[in-house]
């Protein structure tokens, strides 16, 4: 049985989804079954916070000689801005998605890398700032040859996404934009990685 762990931030845990599904069931219900899958995403998270407890967290639920899989996401939180600075830094961010993949190739764990999806509320400087991070992310990933799912730019067009995170907090979609999220990660880099 494939083991695949979800480790990140709120859009991780999917927080605001009334069927508490999220992006991350919907994905493990498109297996059918197929994967045994660990939620491992908490609010505010940074991916300093990510990086800080991704090998424990792992650890006890990784199984030798069975087919375990990671799945991150961060960098929503990274550039949200806090008393005049972001709260981590750009390049920093993608020296923790690098230490962390380092570390994945180690321990011969795939990884998995989904985009930072857009604030809505945050405006157009925290859009700009997550889609370059993005951007950095998926140049490092490339280069790493390890697969990355573009979310932010289609997420903060679309318009389910938006009216929906605007209907709540301003940042968390309900149902139809999570499921628009699990929709670009399957359509995206999952169908390979999973079965590779």
């Amino acid at each position: 049985m494939t083991r695949v762990i979800f480790l990140g931030d709120s859009f991780v845990q999917g927080v605001g989804d009334p069927e508490h599904r999220g992006w991350v069931g919907r994905v493990l219900q498109a297996t059918g079954g197929a994967v045994t899958g660990f939620n491992l995403g908490i609010r505010r998270n940074t991916s300093e916070d990510v990086l800080r407890r991704c090998w424990p967290e792992v650890e006890a639920r990784v199984v030798p000689d069975e087919d375990n899989r990671l799945v991150v996401s961060f960098g929503s939180n990274d550039m949200v801005e806090e008393n005049g600075t972001v709260r981590v830094a750009a390049d920093r961010c993608v020296a923790n998605l690098a230490s962390l993949l380092q570390e994945s190739a180690l321990r011969g764990i795939p990884v998995l890398v989904v985009g930072p999806p857009p604030v809505i509320d945050a405006g157009a400087a925290h859009l700009r700032r997550t889609v370059d991070l993005a951007a950095a992310m998926a140049g490092l990933c490339a280069a790493r040859n390890v697969p990355f799912v573009a979310t932010t730019e289609a997420l903060a067009a679309d318009p389910v996404w938006t009216s929906e995170a605007l209907a709540r907090d301003g940042a968390h979609p309900g149902a139809g934009g999570y499921r628009r999220l699990a929709e670009l990660v399957l359509a995206g880099g999952w169908p390979g990685w999973i079965s590779g």
